[in-house]
């Protein structure tokens, strides 16, 4: 197990995780959704092939509405 952060909260995920894989295990849908780990934002296509790092911090940010 690794120690990774996602939007400020601390996480044991497996080690080798990748990025689909920990927003599977969060229920969290891939739509309308935008990825940073470390600052630097992840493009979908690299989300089933970006494995995650100790002491990462992966930033999920939820598209909305309005204006």
């Amino acid at each position: 197990m690794i120690k990774i952060q996602v939007n400020n909260t601390e996480k044991l995920v497996e080690e080798s995780i990748t990025i689909s894989e920990l927003l599977s295990n969060l229920n969290q849908a891939e739509q309308g959704i935008a990825i940073a780990i470390n600052n630097q934002v992840i493009f979908k296509k690299d989300w089933t092939n970006t494995c995650l790092k100790l002491n990462d911090k992966l930033l999920i940010i939820q598209a909305t509405q309005g204006g």
